[in-house]
């Protein structure tokens, strides 16, 4: 049996003896390269290679994206894509959103205004090593926002900043027919305004309890964690007719390494070293629509 695979190397600077080393890698796996293309625009490079290993299982596959992922000179980033998710007629992108479509972690930026930022970013940056217990972390830090007016989720609302390439990356699946979601530890007065202007078809993150005006350092309902970011990317597609395997999931912190198992290719984005250790391909750049070259949008 062939497997069709993509190899998608992209960076701010290609060079030549990267992308030779890349095809050296390459053929002594076993592989047939069958095409080559550059692309890419003044803020990253794209180099993109089909490849034919015959007889290559799953395991084979992932093998071969540890030994190019260990070759990979500084500033080449590769992920290596099943053909069947490239050219899928409709694909899922599910997203986290804090440090992966916005720049920011919307939490640190509501404690920064009870004058806790130092002391929640610490358990924020914990938890996303997976070091906390998500759900739990999340409730020690939100009840630090005890007290304050609800006029400071407008205020951090006007602070949060898309990555670059997030609105461009959603419009360009959206355009092409495809569904796009976002599932978010974060908060849903913060998501709500940008989920509608990017159009997506799909979000949902924690409800911060306000009473008379003023947070009361509480959720309301169950938390997002790690097992229900798995849980919407899998009703969300089964409800667009669209399988797990043409399904694309981005994520930073170990609270989306479910989600990033269960897809059908997991993207670490800028992630913490133990999410770019298990992930299926990592960008390690600040452009957010990277993602569109590995899944072939």
């Amino acid at each position: 049996m062939t497997s069709n695979v993509t190899a998608v190397s992209y960076g701010p600077k290609l060079s030549p003896a990267e992308l030779e080393q890349l095809r050296d890698v390459l053929v002594g796996s076993g592989a047939s390269l069958t095409s080559e293309e550059r692309s890419g625009d003044s803020r990253f490079e794209v180099y993109t290679v089909g490849l034919e290993l015959a007889g290559a299982t799953a395991g084979d596959i992932a093998a071969l994206r540890k030994q190019v992922a260990a070759a990979a000179g500084l500033g080449l980033d590769t992920a290596i894509v099943p053909n069947a998710l490239r050219s899928a007629s409709r694909k899922f992108l599910i997203m986290d959103v804090d440090s992966t479509l916005i720049q920011q972690e919307v939490i640190e930026l509501l404690a920064a205004y009870a004058g806790k930022r130092e002391e929640v970013t610490a358990v924020t940056e914990a938890a996303m090593r997976g070091e906390l217990d998500f759900a739990q972390s999340l409730h020690a830090r939100v009840k630090v926002l005890a007290g304050l007016p609800e006029s400071v989720v407008d205020a951090v609302r006007r602070e949060v900043r898309l990555s670059l390439g997030a609105a461009e990356l959603v419009a360009a699946f959206k355009s092409a027919g495809h569904a796009v979601a976002v599932v978010s530890g974060g908060f849903n007065q913060i998501l709500e305004p940008i989920a509608a202007e990017l159009g997506l078809d799909y979000w949902i993150a924690n409800e911060l309890e306000i009473v008379d005006g003023a947070l009361t350092g509480r959720v309301i309902g169950d938390v997002i964690d790690r097992a229900a970011k798995e849980k919407y990317l899998r009703e969300w597609a089964a409800a667009e007719g669209i399988s797990l395997e043409h399904s694309i999931a981005v994520g930073d912190g170990a609270n989306d390494l479910d989600m990033l198992g269960a897809a059908g290719i997991g993207i670490a984005f800028n992630a913490k070293p133990a999410v770019r250790a298990v992930a299926d391909a990592a960008i390690n750049m600040p452009y957010l629509d990277a993602v569109r070259h590995i899944a072939g949008v």
